[in-house]
């Protein structure tokens, strides 16, 4: 049976507030599903007496699944902030591919997801509807995440040595927060630009330029949600900027709003 995760915020803007109107929790998935699945998440809310609550969300590099009553398919990955209004009484349900990991279900760029999801029933032998009334009726959680494996996991292909290095290419990413530009990926990987470009377009969807701005900004917002008071010189350098002002635009361009107004928020 998958086990409950450790939550981190993973793009969620201002989770502790969040929180309070919302429970998030992540599941891991199977060992033979792990390869392509990062993990499975479940939203779910009870505002019948309250107002409804708008989250916003930063994307990340990942392909969903998600099961939703009337919207459910599989979205490529967003590429600005998202929000998601939170009313009434609800589940959601989703897996969370791995960057790269859904390329091998689908055979086509990713990149054509955008703007444009995948009816379930094209790649799973389940319709979105049929995927609502198995799942959403569950009242266990772990009953839910059972039988989303149980019609994921005839479908599963052949492992792929790319989505392999595209998530060690992930990983560094993110552990290395010195990296700022697509030319130190190439160099640590050994890899030319032009096919750089043409992996992450076919596997991922989204630029590995905006994979490497996505982490630095996701970094700079959580670090803004810890603490209100904060030195923007001194922040900007820990993310691997150069200077202040080359920061606040890009958080601005993502977060759609400036560091200082984000905090005042």
């Amino acid at each position: 049976m998958s086990a409950s995760m450790q939550r981190p915020s993973m793009g969620l803007l201002h989770l502790q507030e969040g929180e309070k109107n919302f429970q998030l929790t992540r599941y891991a998935p199977s060992e033979n599903i792990a390869f392509f699945v990062k993990h499975f998440w479940i939203v779910s809310w009870d505002l019948t007496e309250q107002k409804q609550y708008l989250q916003e969300v930063v994307p990340n590099p990942c392909v969903n699944l998600i099961i939703q009553q009337g919207r459910s398919g599989i979205f490529g990955a967003a590429k600005q902030k998202y929000s998601y209004l939170v009313e009434g009484k609800g589940c959601v349900f989703g897996a969370k591919f791995r960057p790269g990991g859904f390329y091998p279900f689908m055979k086509q760029p990713v990149s054509s997801l955008a703007g444009h999801p995948l009816s379930i029933h094209n790649i799973f032998d389940i319709d979105g509807t049929a995927a609502e009334k198995l799942l959403l009726t569950q009242v266990e959680e772990a009953a839910m995440v059972e039988l989303a494996e149980r019609f994921i996991e005839p479908k599963l292909p052949m492992q792929d040595e790319s989505v392999t290095l595209i998530n060690q290419m992930v990983d560094w990413i993110m552990a290395e927060r010195n990296v700022t530009k697509v030319d130190q990926l190439c160099e640590a990987f050994h890899i030319n630009k032009r096919s750089l470009q043409r992996l992450f377009d076919q596997y991922v969807g989204v630029t590995p330029k905006w994979v490497i701005q996505l982490y630095r900004l996701q970094n700079a917002a959580e670090t803004l949600d810890r603490g209100p008071s904060h030195d923007w010189t001194q922040l900007s350098l820990e993310l691997g900027y150069h200077d202040q002002s080359h920061f606040i635009k890009d958080f601005k361009a993502v977060i759609g709003v400036t560091p200082q107004e984000y905090v005042r928020k």
